[in-house]
């Protein structure tokens, strides 16, 4: 066989041989471009490495920032930091937006009695009724107005917002990569000088507390997060605020919403002044109340770290004998349970520190005022600036204008002087024993002394809004009240007028603000039935306002929910009259005035009548029924538990489950009853149990009713247990989400094909909604109302009101709670009597 060489073209050949030494001889020629090139890719590629670590190493850097600044966000920041003293807050659980085919939370003996009083958490804390975590209400997406009267806890909830997100926790219900931002309004300095700078005030107060190497950065920083979706704007002191400059803020938050819409936010109000926030979509929570469980935890907590931390200053040796934790836990746990966290701070804070002054409220804040004020600066200085901040509506005041109210109290070279950050500083030399330029003035001292705080821009105010509000009601005594009362309603108007009647008798000031009913909030009376736990005892006063707040608890064609207020008030007075009341409307006609008088005498904790709530176990009714479990197991002796617990033995199926639901209240005996009677060989027993535990979050509670799912040998029992653990699967899951346009809601469109009509985006849906209030299933109705609330046109409040005054009770609570916002949110509310009701 002969072997043949390939055949190989030369042309192709020789083409292929000059290609490629022309290939090679480019790509040496290219070689140092190629290099450079590759060298430029590598640089760029470090520099965005670099600038990303730098921006997560400025991130980390802020977040630590930020939980140092969150820790001193309480006022016993001087003593403790606030994980140490901290009480996790919760929010009161509001009633669920309804809708036609929407599943709803079972609600439980507590919200089938007490009505929801998001102005009135009191006797919500009293009774247990159902709390939310902050995590289940920022899950559903909305941004949060946390209400609550001053003192409450509203700056610590933000604080502990603010601590749990920058630490990544997820107990905050956030992504891991949001960042909080923490800012007290004053310091936006509002309104803006240039609109068009949104983010400069944030970035300026940043930039106050951040290390002087992120600086350049930082307002990069910020505007990165801002718009990549990651900021939880967490705002503190709009409750603080006069409308004027509440719409202001609104107005900046408004702005900030529209151009970064992916930006959470939380803020606060006074309960009666939401203007302008529910237009934005803000959700109102109220910040639930202490119960007597987190009060006795609070004071452990102070007792402790007291002991451990502040006990063994050398000012606490010098001072007065301290006397055993243990006897001041003790006084202090006894008749504080409507105390708020303010006041129970300032009573445990006084008590440790031996400089108590009394046993009332009233005498905790002189206590801490006296601490406060500078030694050499007279108290009517002070009370003349708040009484000034306030008849100025300026709570947040340029100190300029803050020395020409107090001039005669200044010396005049202070008063010559015009930069205060200056005199600060000059304050903090001579106080560190260097030689200070001059002697600093009575703001300065005040400031030092934590009595005001400065803020951007050469602002200041009080450190906390109760001071001022005490101040300035002591020296109104001397002045004309009547100019506060006439001003619109702001936190520091309802504070000066509350202290001025602890001061004054205001007789006559409390009959002008009653004499004529104001339908159908009743707010003047209810602000005056406020005034009655400061109020001196003897004053003449005091009668007249509880007997039109006990006249108002008698109306039966009022709301529930606007007769229970007066009932809070009757109640947080404290008066002794009030729980003579009581025991005298336990035999009244009207089982709704019966139910109310029960809820209050338990509220009182009032041993006298533990007969007469004992003989309303016997009644038919089951509201009253339900009202004497919860304030036996509120009084909370032996007997009155005693009574509760024969009626888990041997009432009536219903009454079984009322007295194991309210035994939940109790932990001492109430939960060792349940216990013991998830063994009971009587199946109803049994099942009233199963109903009782679902109120008892702890783990013994789940086994229990896991074990009466499975194991029970009766099948009621058995499903009983079922529809428990299921009602609190839903409870644990309960997330509020934001409301659907009326053109997307699926109820509405299925009702307006149901009566031959279309529904528009572009079209007012009022005519529709009013027509579902009128004819609907009672499911529409009460739907309804979630969409007229944005519509409150003068037809449509006729329509509600009309409505409200008739015979349907679930629709007369849920259209005063209705009302109760829009007037909340500045509308103006006519009189019923136009309409030919109320």
């Amino acid at each position: 066989m002969q072997f043949r060489l390939p055949y190989i073209d030369r042309i192709s050949f020789w083409l292929g041989v000059a290609f490629a030494t022309a290939f090679w001889w480019v790509l040496a020629a290219l070689r140092p471009l190629l290099q450079q090139v590759i060298q430029s890719l590598k640089a760029k590629q470090k520099e965005k490495k670099e600038k990303v670590r730098t921006a997560s190493a400025i991130e980390e850097r802020y977040r630590q920032i930020i939980l140092q600044q969150a820790q001193g966000f309480h006022l016993a920041a001087p003593l403790f930091s606030l994980e140490e003293i901290l009480i996790p807050p919760r929010l009161l659980l509001p009633p669920m937006h309804p809708a036609p085919g929407k599943p709803t939370l079972a609600e439980d003996i507590v919200s089938l009695t007490l009505p929801y009083m998001p102005d009135w958490p009191e006797l919500a804390a009293i009774y247990n009724a159902p709390t939310l975590s902050f995590p289940k209400a920022l899950a559903g997406g909305l941004d949060l107005v946390i209400m609550g009267q001053p003192g409450c806890g509203k700056t610590v909830a933000l604080a502990y917002l603010a601590s749990l997100t920058a630490r990544r926790n997820p107990a905050s219900g956030l992504p891991p990569e949001t960042v909080p931002i923490l800012v007290h309004v004053a310091d936006l300095d509002l309104p803006l000088k240039n609109p068009e700078s949104l983010l400069n005030p944030i970035i300026d107060t940043v930039a106050e507390r951040a290390p002087v190497r992120d600086l350049p950065r930082l307002p990069d920083f910020i505007l990165r997060i801002f718009r990549e979706g990651r900021v939880l704007f967490l705002l503190d002191g709009q409750d603080e605020l006069p409308p004027g400059d509440l719409k202001t803020a609104v107005a900046y938050l408004d702005k900030l919403k529209q151009t970064y819409p992916a930006t959470r936010f939380v803020t606060t109000a006074c309960p009666d002044c939401l203007d302008g926030l529910m237009e934005l979509n803000f959700a109102p929570f109220t910040l639930a109340s202490w119960s007597s469980k987190q009060r006795s935890e609070f004071l452990d907590k102070w007792s402790e770290l007291w002991t451990r931390y502040v006990a063994v200053e050398a000012w606490v040796q010098s001072g007065p004998e301290q006397v055993d934790p243990l006897l001041l836990n003790q006084w202090l746990t006894v008749d504080k349970g409507n105390l708020t966290p303010l006041e129970l701070t300032l009573q445990a804070w006084a008590a440790f520190a031996g400089d108590v002054r009394g046993p009332r409220p009233l005498e905790a804040i002189q206590a801490h005022i006296r601490r406060l004020s500078p030694a050499d600066t007279p108290s009517e200085a002070m009370e003349l600036l708040a009484l000034q901040t306030n008849l100025a509506a300026k709570p947040v005041f340029d100190p300029r204008q803050a020395r020409e109210w107090i001039k005669s109290f200044e010396p005049p070279e202070v008063y010559e002087a015009v930069d205060e950050e200056s005199e600060v500083r000059k304050s903090k030399k001579a106080s560190k024993g260097e030689k200070a330029a001059s002697k600093p003035g009575v703001l300065v001292k005040m400031v030092a002394n934590g009595m005001l705080t400065q803020h951007r821009n050469n602002q200041m105010r009080f450190t906390h809004p109760l001071f001022a509000g005490y101040l300035a009601g002591k020296t109104l005594v001397n002045y004309r009240a009547e100019a506060v009362l006439d001003q619109p309603a702001w936190s520091g108007k309802y504070l000066a007028l509350r202290y001025l009647s602890a001061h004054r008798d205001i007789s006559t000031l409390a009959e002008t603000l009653t004499a004529t009913s104001k339908r159908p909030l009743e707010r003047n009376l209810l602000m005056a039935g406020g005034w009655l736990r400061e109020a001196p005892p003897q004053v003449a006063w005091r009668g007249n306002i509880m007997a039109k707040l006990a006249a108002l608890l008698q109306e039966q064609d009022q709301p529930l929910a606007l007769r229970s207020k007066a009932l809070a008030a009757l109640v947080l007075s404290e008066d002794p009259a009030a729980a003579a009341l009581f025991r005298q409307l336990h035999n009244a006609p009207s089982p709704e005035v019966v139910q109310l008088a029960a809820l209050g005498s338990g509220a009182m904790q009032d041993t006298k009548a533990i007969e007469g709530l004992a003989d309303m176990l016997n009644s038919s009714n089951p509201n009253v029924q339900r009202a004497a479990c919860l304030a036996l197991v509120a009084v909370g002796t032996t007997s009155a538990i005693d009574f509760v617990g024969a009626a888990l033995l041997q009432g009536g199926e219903n009454l079984r489950r009322f007295a194991a639901e309210a035994l939940a209240n109790h932990p001492p005996d109430g939960h060792a009853m349940l216990k013991e009677g998830a063994a009971v060989d009587d199946l109803l027993v049994r099942r009233a149990v199963a109903y009782g535990l679902s109120r008892v979050d702890q783990p013994w509670a789940d086994e229990l009713l896991a074990k009466l799912q499975v194991e029970d040998k009766e099948w009621i029992v058995r499903t009983s247990a079922t529809e428990v653990i299921e009602s609190r699967n839903r409870a644990h899951s309960y997330i509020q989400v934001p409301i659907p346009p009326p053109s997307e809601s699926p109820w509405l469109i299925a009702f307006a094909g149901k009566q031959g009509m279309g529904i528009s985006p572009n079209q007012p849906t009022t005519d529709l909604l009013l027509l579902a209030l009128k004819n609907g299933s009672e499911e529409e109705r009460l739907a309804s109302l979630v969409y007229l609330r944005q519509y409150p046109t003068e037809t449509v409040l006729g329509e509600l009101y009309h409505t409200m005054y008739s015979d349907d009770t679930p629709m007369r609570e849920a259209i005063f709670q209705v009302l109760w916002e829009l007037a909340a949110s500045g509308v103006a509310l006519p009189d019923p009597h136009q309409f030919g009701v109320g």
